[in-house]
């Protein structure tokens, strides 16, 4: 796909930068010609004789693919003492997809290779290119093609040459499915040895799926075209994947050819590169060590035992599938401790991790596939993680596709009608609809999205309703927050005077079919934040420095969220005067936007570092002392075993200035989530080190998380402080009796002093 000849008739815009805005045009482009229909309307436009390039010119491709056509596969059995034999030109099967009316066939035909079939969808462009070459080029064969479906047989040719084909598939809108099935279908037709040569722009979605479906039994080499010496500096540079298959499922590092000179082409190239980096490591990590991936073969022949037989403890990482026939899955196998199945609700099953989940530490950590065997109750678990070659497809494909994969891996107790579960992560959501997304600097992408739940937590009264919540990409197993959205019946322009209600009047839940609503800043959606609440409340009717008689008690929240914390707070503890501490800007637009929070004289948001914010009023003696210092912040680093705070936050020197930072009889809390029973050992014992025995948690009923109390006095309060603390707050609660009371009264009688 270049730049096009000169000539007269309407055609898509030349591009001229890279990475640029003209990149995106492309895009554009090849967005608007994902339809048949306004394929054949360009090509009828440009008439018969006309061609288009989309990407370099033959005298730029011309040494790089006949070199690479005309090499040797290092695959194919060599005879010994005999050098292989030289590759004739006019014996290879060529197959050149998406051909539109490029003149790229042309020229390798004149150069040789005479067994070219060119496909493409448009009837008009093959019935005019047919007409064009069926004298000059009799052999060479034209047939009307969806490139996403061919219909070749299996093994059937030496080399594929693809000239922007992939790219065009892989445009925003459709997603990468296309691009999946297309690369799926390469791998099928090709034989062994045989090459699949693609230029690209290589945008990060197309090398992302290049790298991820190539990465097992594919040797991958990577090439920069040269441009022409009259072309401008910013024009889109191409790029030249050459992938060769292999006859076993080895794992090979991508070759990247003259790299110091892809690296000077600016950002559409670092991309490039970053993502290459990144594959380099999961390959490296494939093939060597204790990182090594067993094939189903190597694991018949015993390479780790006897899978028929559970091994207690037994940890085998492998790879599902057979190269150029079905998907590659990587997985992990883990046997129970246990050494049998009889105690165990399944013998075997199958656990799906989705893409963007593959990195969290719960997935990719020995001990959290440790914890997710001992959730599924199973006593062998495949854990399979999805990638972007197949994370795609709907589960009922992949599950179709690895159903007889997996049988090879069950146990012996596992006859021939035993059907193996599938199981994969999910939230309960019954529907979901995007409301809003941007991208920080600082957090990356943020998505608000409306959801209903189907039977959440066996509550009917909340089948129906509809929350909004936040979220962040970068910790894609945490949802930063959750508002109830409530119908608002509103005055209505055909009601007579005087029969309007009230703005607000007549508040409800509201039901997914309303389309006017507001969040409801007197429920709090998440058990966390309402454990946030109950220990204040509680420990509050403890601490003298508390009471009511005190004019403002100063209080800072490290973290936003959507701001429901903080606006619960300042609506039901009117002594509070908040400050919330958020690093970023772009979160607190959306927390306005899209939550409703508001500033005021009693709630404000501070743009700062929080670790530093908290080391400043610690060592700062004039500045006035926290009465109470909140933590409630997500981490970013997905494989770390803290989802909530990130490590910096449970560190002694932090906990310090935290304590340093709190009046005599100040408060500390903070929100731990965590899998990993040694993390949270450990960051009860920093806890401890720090405030002594004045310190307290409320344990959630999910086990990830636990909400910690500490206080500055380092006075102990015992279980009979706290019992009558309860009975205190259920007394005055009484007098509130609003729908989120009962709740707050409930879960004070489980706080305990941290032992």
């Amino acid at each position: 796909m270049g730049r096009k000849k000169k000539q007269q008739q309407k055609q898509p815009e030349e591009n001229t930068t890279a990475g640029g805005e003209n990149q995106q045009d492309l895009f554009k482009t090849f967005r608007y010609f994902t339809r048949r229909e306004n394929w054949d309307e360009f090509f009828t436009t440009r008439g018969g004789g006309d061609y288009f390039e989309w990407y370099a010119e033959w005298p730029q491709l011309q040494s790089l693919i006949t070199t690479q056509l005309l090499s040797p596969s290092s695959f194919l059995p060599e005879i010994a003492g005999e050098a292989p034999p030289a590759v004739q030109a006019a014996e290879l099967a060529i197959l050149v997809p998406g051909c539109g009316n490029s003149k790229l066939s042309e020229h390798l035909y004149d150069a040789g290779f005479t067994d070219i079939t060119n496909v493409d969808f448009s009837k008009v462009v093959i019935a005019d290119m047919l007409r064009r070459n069926v004298r000059e080029r009799p052999t060479m064969k034209w047939r009307v093609m969806d490139m996403a479906r061919i219909e070749f047989g299996d093994k059937t040719l030496d080399a594929i040459v693809d000239k922007g084909g992939l790219d065009a598939l892989m445009v925003p809108d459709p997603g990468y499915e296309l691009g999946r099935l297309y690369l799926s279908e390469v791998k099928r037709l090709l034989k062994d040895g045989g090459k699949y040569i693609c230029l690209t722009l290589a945008e990060s979605r197309v090398s992302a799926l290049l790298f991820s479906m190539f990465r097992f039994g594919w040797k991958t080499s990577l090439y920069t075209i040269p441009k022409e010496p009259s072309s401008k500096n910013l024009e889109p540079q191409t790029f030249m994947v050459v992938v060769e298959k292999d006859t076993c499922a080895s794992v090979y590092e991508i070759s990247a050819v003259d790299k110091y000179s892809v690296e000077s082409h600016g950002n559409q190239a670092r991309e490039l590169y970053e993502a290459l980096e990144r594959e380099q490591k999961v390959r490296s990590e494939c093939s060597s060590g204790s990182n090594k991936l067993y094939s189903i073969k190597e694991l018949s022949l015993g390479a780790k035992g006897n899978l028929k037989e559970f091994e207690p403890d037994r940890m085998i990482k492998l790879i599902l599938g057979e190269p150029g026939v079905f998907h590659f899955y990587i997985g992990v196998l883990v046997d129970a401790q246990q050494d049998s199945g009889s105690n165990f609700s399944d013998y075997f099953a199958v656990y799906l991790v989705p893409n963007i989940l593959v990195d969290v530490w719960l997935f990719s950590s020995e001990e959290g596939q440790k914890i997710i065997l001992a959730d599924s109750d199973t006593a062998r678990l495949l854990i399979i993680f999805l990638n972007y070659s197949n994370s795609g497809a709907s589960m009922d494909y992949i599950q179709s596709d690895l159903t007889p994969l997996v049988k090879q891996l069950a146990p012996r107790l596992c006859d021939d009608t035993y059907e193996i579960p599938f199981m994969t992560s999910s939230e309960g959501i019954d529907q979901r609809v995007v409301v809003h997304e941007v991208t920080s600097a600082l957090t990356g992408t943020i998505v608000v999205e409306d959801v209903t739940y189907h039977d959440r937590d066996e509550n009917r009264e909340l089948e129906d309703m509809v929350f909004r919540r936040l979220s962040f990409h970068r910790s894609p197993s945490v949802v930063q927050s959750e508002a109830l959205l409530t119908e608002v019946q509103t005055p209505s322009k055909t009601m007579n005077k005087g029969k309007q209600k009230k703005s607000g009047e007549g508040s409800k839940s509201h039901k997914a079919s309303s389309n006017e609503r507001k969040v409801d800043h007197n429920v709090l959606a998440r058990m966390n934040n309402n454990a946030l609440i109950t220990g204040l409340m509680l420990i509050s009717t403890h601490l003298k420095g508390f009471s009511c008689t005190r004019p403002m008690v100063e209080t800072v929240v490290i973290g936003l969220g959507a701001g429901m914390l903080a606006m619960f707070m300042k609506n039901w503890i009117p002594n509070l005067n908040i400050e919330v501490i958020k690093i970023d800007q772009v979160v607190v637009d959306v927390a306005k936007e899209h939550f409703g929070f508001k500033e005021d004289e009693r709630l404000r948001v501070r743009i700062a570092d929080g670790i530093e914010f908290v080391r400043e009023k610690a060592d700062c003696e004039a500045a006035r002392k926290l009465d109470i210092l909140i933590v409630d912040a997500d981490s970013p680093y997905k494989s770390s075993p803290l989802s909530c705070p990130s490590e910096d936050f449970v560190e002694e020197s932090f906990l310090q200035n935290s304590k340093n930072s709190l009046s005599e009889e100040g408060l500390f809390v903070i929100n731990v989530v965590s899998r990993s029973s040694p993390t949270k050992v450990a960051v009860r014992s920093s806890l401890k080190k720090v405030f002594g025995k004045g310190v307290l948690y409320l344990q959630l009923d999910d086990d990830d998380d636990e909400v910690m109390f500490a206080l500055k006095n380092d006075s102990p309060i015992t279980e009979d402080d706290l019992s009558k603390a309860c009975d205190k707050l259920e007394r005055s609660l009484e007098l509130v009796n609003h729908n989120w009371t009962q709740s707050v009264i409930t879960a004070s009688k489980s706080i305990r002093p941290l032992r």
